[in-house]
């Protein structure tokens, strides 16, 4: 028989957890720990523990375009701050985050590194909106579901390394992208905020229990130890550096080199990236292959943003890698809607 585990998670698990955050030289309790069935779940329940219907929250764009789902489903209204492709996708500045906050904004929420934009928000920055946080009394979510995936010297800076937000922040963890496990259904929701967690628990025993198995799986896998992860993330660094030179060469395409994650946002000369997309799939072939791209509108809430971008994930091979930039190198100089814009318009 396979019964339910507690619906905090298994305890075995629970107490093994901070163990792999020491290494990041982030410091919890399994008390501040709660297991969900993946990130979704996640960003879930802390949406409807933080949020009540017609709430506001603010999210960076582009973003995980799930997100609005999640914020329709717990009747939550997104308010965009836009970041742009000429920045790097940097994090817009506070003074547009402080502008976007109304009387209905309870919570910010960042991606970090991002999806879809291989975008890291630094340690100074994350400081700089820690400050809004504390004096407006905001909930701080982040997803940090890329953590190992950085590509910088300069490490990575967890919201749970924020002094003084230990009511504010929650942070959104899985194992999907660190073991290539998103099948498992295995993440965790962590907040110092005891109250929180424990509003969080009511819903979580609605759900009964997260995976059984998952989570065997997943306290296995924390003893794999940082060799497997920095093998994983140096092939990554390989694809990363490799797409983007094969990005920068082909002509008219305006990207740049992310710093984390396993995507990267292009600028496409073509008429609308929905159409592009489908076109691909249904009217092109290069030696017989095609390649699938992510339109970039869906990463907006702001109409009319992204509507020649695409992101690309690097999770092929090198070689795979190459046959796609080869197929979008010829599709990109037979594309009907094939469009050369000025430098005028790069920025939406």
């Amino acid at each position: 028989m396979l019964a339910y585990c507690p619906s905090w998670g298994v305890p075995s698990y629970r107490q093994k957890i901070p163990d792999y955050f020491a290494h990041y030289d982030i410091h919890i309790e399994p008390e501040d720990i709660l297991v969900t069935t993946g990130a979704s779940e996640a960003i879930f329940l802390a949406f409807l523990a933080c949020l009540d219907p017609g709430d506001e929250i603010i999210v960076p764009e582009p973003f995980y375009a799930n997100y609005l789902g999640f914020a329709a489903m717990a009747d939550i209204r997104v308010v965009p701050v836009t970041s742009y492709l000429a920045e790097a996708f940097a994090l817009p500045p506070v003074s547009a985050i402080e502008a976007a906050i109304t009387p209905r904004t309870r919570a910010i929420l960042l991606c970090n590194p991002n999806n879809p934009t291989g975008g890291i928000y630094t340690a100074d920055v994350l400081q700089e909106l820690a400050t809004i946080v504390r004096e407006r009394q905001l909930f701080l979510m982040v997803d940090e579901v890329y953590r190992e995936f950085v590509y910088t010297t300069n490490p990575f800076r967890s919201a749970l390394q924020l002094e003084g937000l230990e009511d504010y922040v929650i942070v959104i963890d899985s194992i999907s992208k660190r073991y290539s496990a998103c099948g498992a259904r295995v993440g965790t929701l962590i907040s110092r905020n005891r109250s929180l967690l424990q509003a969080l628990f009511r819903y979580a025993q609605f759900r009964l229990s997260p995976p059984g198995f998952g989570q065997i799986f997943a306290e296995a896998a924390l003893d794999l130890g940082e060799a497997y992860l920095e093998g994983v993330v140096a092939e990554y660094d390989q694809r990363r550096r490799h797409l983007y030179a094969r990005l920068s060469a082909l002509p008219d395409v305006k990207c740049y080199l992310p710093q984390g994650a396993f995507y990267l946002f292009a600028e496409l000369p073509i008429d609308n990236a929905d159409r592009f997309c489908q076109w691909l799939l249904e009217s092109f072939q290069h030696e017989g292959q095609t390649l699938m791209l992510a339109p970039g509108s869906g990463f907006y809430a702001t109409p009319g943003l992204g509507e020649r971008e695409v992101r690309i994930a690097y999770i092929l091979q090198t070689a795979d890698l190459d046959a796609a930039m080869d197929c979008l190198d010829v599709a990109l100089r037979v594309y009907p809607g094939r469009r050369v814009l000025s430098d005028a318009l790069h920025k939406n």
